[in-house]
């Protein structure tokens, strides 16, 4: 068993190139919470959580003064435990959000340094369920100024050339009539056997205006609605999966195995998007899939494909890996020293220990927003030095 000496994390922010837009809001900028687990003997494991494009500083200071002191001195291996023990530490910060997201990055990081320890990857540590490769879909058609249906047809086009069998567009920026011209082009770009996605990004708040969309919507033969609603939204999620033709999916910003519970309880969703670096790390992510199950739902993770293609392949209700094809939309892949191989439209399943990659040291030191020190580490004081 291996005793942690050190915490260590840093936030960095990482600029788009371009501002992106999708139903709700424009991103320009990324925040990234990274953290280090090192034990005694000399392994280390890696954790990340996208801390939102402001206020990463929240999740920082959760991780410094509230959880990670927690871990110092405990066996690595007692992750359940230790899952246990910074969840109770936190109840009264935040069950969610940023604390949530904190707790989630330490979480990875322990299986990644236990999985590290032993010469695996992680997706083998867990006992895998496949192999070699997981299918992906590309997470694309974002808004973009002068980026009409054409355009975005050209762009999904491009996927499939490259081999991919799904794909996914934002949709509800523009009113319903734009939206079916934009879906129709997708549609017409990628022909009928390519899977379309459509993500409302929570664009809705009442069922009439829902409606007023997915009925436009239907007639692309749709693979599922996300999100539709606010994520506390759940009664309408319920309705609409019960008034349209099309599989919901949602639960991107969920936390904790209860609020998944009630979600597949009330038949929200045939889809659940559980995020790991959100919903409280690898443990719970596993805990939701495994309920999931139970109930004929299949999970198909939020990002982060370098991540959760180990989870998708750990478990047998695992379905797609969301894919971002480049740092234009989702830049965390700027921060690692590696990327995942693509074969035929599936990603190939890493082979190194662990997660199959490490933070590019100069990479984060260009993004930290602390210049003079990137990294704080928390030692058995429980301070920073």
């Amino acid at each position: 068993m291996s005793r942690i000496a050190s915490v260590l994390v840093s936030l960095v922010r990482v600029p788009l190139d371009s501002a992106v837009s999708f139903s709700t809001r424009t991103v320009s900028a990324r925040d990234f919470c990274l953290v280090k687990i090192r034990s005694v003997d000399g392994h280390e494991g890696i954790g990340v959580c996208y801390a939102g494009s402001a206020g990463g500083n929240i999740v920082r200071i959760a991780v410094e003064e509230l959880l990670a002191p927690r871990l110092i001195d405990e066996e690595s291996t007692w992750v359940e435990g230790l899952w246990e023990e910074m969840y109770r530490d936190a109840l009264l910060q935040g069950r969610a959000g940023s604390v949530m997201r904190a707790l989630s990055a330490l979480d990875i990081a322990l299986w990644d340094l236990n999985a590290r320890a032993v010469g695996l990857p992680l997706f083998r540590y867990f006992g895998c369920w496949a192999k070699d490769r997981i299918p992906a879909y590309v997470g694309g058609g974002y808004y973009a100024e002068g980026k009409t249906p054409q355009k975005l047809g050209e762009e999904l086009a491009g996927y499939v050339q490259q081999g991919f069998k799904a794909v996914k567009i934002k949709v509800a920026r523009l009113n319903p009539a734009q939206e079916e011209d934009r879906v129709r082009a997708a549609r017409e770009a990628i022909g009928p056997e390519i899977r379309l996605m459509l993500d409302a990004n929570n664009a809705w708040s009442d069922m009439p205006a829902a409606l007023a969309y997915c009925r436009r919507f239907e007639k692309y033969d749709p693979y599922w609605i996300e999100e539709p609603f606010s994520p506390d939204d759940i009664d309408n999620h319920a309705k609409l999966a019960a008034r349209i033709g099309v599989a919901i999916a949602t639960g991107e910003s969920e936390s904790g195995r209860w609020r998944f519970k009630e979600l597949l309880e009330k038949r929200c969703a045939e889809i659940l998007q559980p995020d790991a670096a959100v919903c409280g790390g690898i443990s719970e992510w596993r805990r939701i899939a495994q309920t999931a199950a139970s109930y004929g739902v299949t999970v198909s993770p939020h990002w982060f494909h370098d991540l959760h293609i180990h989870l998708v392949a750990s478990v047998p209700n695992g379905s797609y890996i969301e894919f971002l094809p480049d740092t234009k939309v989702f830049n965390f892949g700027r921060l690692i020293d590696r990327q995942l191989e693509i074969q035929n439209g599936d990603l190939l399943l890493p082979q190194g220990p662990g997660l199959g990659f490490q933070f590019d040291e100069q990479a984060v030191a260009k993004y930290a927003v602390t210049k003079t020190q990137t990294w704080t580490s928390i030692i058995s004081s429980g301070k920073g030095s």
